[in-house]
């Protein structure tokens, strides 16, 4: 295996997590390849030494920032928003825990997630409007500043909404930009609140949440820092709040922390 692949890869994972493993050049060469040609570097041993000598670690954060931003869908999987309708929100509001709820959406990418679960939390307070607004907050982070920027505007190309989002829906949570993109409407987008965050540090500053979201993002990471993020998340969460996973993600070897719960169809996992 070329040596300066093994060197890249070790260096991604101290800095984001990421574990690419050993058939991922394809990945890092399209991801870096306008990088690369602009720095004229031909290697991926030259572009690290570039890294380190950006005393400033600006291209430290350019790189890091093309491995890590991926595209996502809205409703991605549908099942954790049904949930979240079916289960969560009637449990939370039932037994009177609060008259508020705290989500955080981990690794939100472009924000598709984070606006995803504001829309699901309108559409709940219109099946139950003898409850008024549901006051709620949606904490929503990246490490990607291209993708956290993007997010933050709350505007689409018509291509994108395409992606899980149905006419009805876009009419209902879009407003025309009139060149082709489409915003948020402010009532969806104001309950939502960006913040950069790379999941290897500490999560104290964010508070403590009714259900965190933390999905398709586990499965880059090894087994001992996948522990070690859940661990850390079950510190953010309050008693018998949730966790949603991926559909192809699970949480192992934790039992003293987490609770697992069928919901049929979907798994989310309950904080003891």
């Amino acid at each position: 295996m070329d040596e300066g692949y093994l060197e890249f890869s070790e260096f991604l994972e101290h800095s984001s997590g990421i574990c690419l493993g050993h058939n991922k050049q394809y990945l890092v060469t399209s991801r870096l390849r306008t990088i690369m040609k602009d720095l004229e570097t031909e290697s991926l041993h030259d572009l690290l030494s570039e890294i380190k000598r950006d005393a400033r670690g600006k291209l430290k954060n350019q790189v890091v920032d093309a491995m890590t931003t991926n595209e996502t869908l809205w409703f991605r999987d549908s099942h954790p928003f049904d949930i979240m309708k079916r289960i969560i929100l009637p449990e939370h509001f039932e037994n009177s825990r609060a008259a508020s709820l705290r989500i955080w959406s981990a690794a939100c990418s472009t924000g598709q997630e984070p606006y995803s679960l504001s829309m699901t939390m309108d559409e709940y307070g219109k099946m139950h409007p003898s409850r008024g607004k549901i006051n709620h907050r949606i904490v929503a982070t990246d490490i990607s500043p291209t993708a956290l920027e993007e997010a933050k505007s709350g505007e689409y190309a018509m291509l994108a909404l395409g992606r899980g989002l149905d006419a009805a829906k876009i009419k209902t949570y879009f407003d025309e930009q009139g060149d082709g993109r489409w915003k948020v409407k402010r009532d969806i987008a104001q309950s939502v609140e960006f913040r950069s965050l790379n999941l290897k540090d500490s999560f104290a500053a964010l508070g403590k949440f009714d259900v965190v979201f933390c999905r398709n993002v586990l499965i880059y990471f090894t087994a001992e820092l996948k522990k070690d993020i859940l661990s850390r998340i079950h510190g953010t969460l309050k008693k018998d709040g949730y966790l949603v996973v991926g559909a192809s993600e699970a949480v192992n070897g934790l039992a003293d922390k987490y609770e697992m719960v069928h919901c049929r169809p979907g798994i989310i996992y309950r904080a003891i």
